[in-house]
C-alpha cells in the first residue's frame, strides 16, 4: 500500500456501474480501492445507501449477483475504507436528499473527489465552497492515469 493516498467519495451510482460492467471508470475507481491505490471514505448512511440500492431485486438480477455476494463485496469495502461517523446535518438543500449524505461524507472525509455519474444533482442546492471536487467516473479516471500511472 502506498504511504499516502487520496481520500474520494463515491456516490452509490458508480459502485453499481463499476459492478455491472467489468468496462469502464466505474469499475477501475472500484479496482483502484480494491488494490488500495485511493481509499474509499465510507460512513454508515453512505454504506447502508450502498446497500439498500444494490439488494433489491432488480438490480441483483441486472448484476447477477446474491445478496450474500452484495454483503460480501460491501463488507470487503466497509474493511478497505476510511470510516466517518457523521454527528451533524450538512444540509445543501439537492434535490435527491441521499445526495445530501453523499456531500456529507465528502465533507467529513476531507475527500479530494466526489465521484458521481449525476454532477448536475450535485451542482444544484447550495453545495458550494467545499474543498472536494464534484467529478464524473471518467474525469476522475483520466485525471488518475494522467498523474499517477
Amino acid at each position: 500500500m502506498l504511504s499516502w493516498y487520496m481520500i474520494v467519495t463515491v456516490d452509490t451510482n458508480v459502485i453499481f456501474s463499476a459492478l455491472y460492467s467489468s468496462k469502464g471508470a466505474s469499475h477501475q475507481i472500484l479496482r483502484l480501492v480494491l488494490a488500495e491505490k485511493i481509499k474509499l471514505a465510507l460512513s454508515p448512511q453512505v454504506y447502508f445507501e450502498y446497500y439498500d440500492v444494490l439488494v433489491r431485486a432488480e438490480n441483483l438480477v441486472k448484476l447477477n449477483l446474491t445478496i450474500e455476494e452484495v454483503e460480501n463485496i460491501l463488507d470487503l469495502l466497509a474493511l478497505l475504507a476510511q470510516k466517518h461517523s457523521i454527528y451533524f446535518l450538512l444540509r445543501p438543500n439537492l434535490v435527491d436528499e441521499k445526495d445530501n449524505m453523499i456531500a456529507e461524507c465528502a465533507f467529513a472525509s476531507k475527500s479530494k473527489y466526489l465521484i458521481t455519474s449525476n454532477v448536475r444533482d450535485f451542482k444544484s442546492g447550495e453545495l458550494k465552497g467545499f474543498e472536494f471536487q464534484i467529478i464524473t467516473p471518467g474525469e476522475f479516471y483520466k485525471l488518475w492515469e494522467s498523474k499517477y500511472e
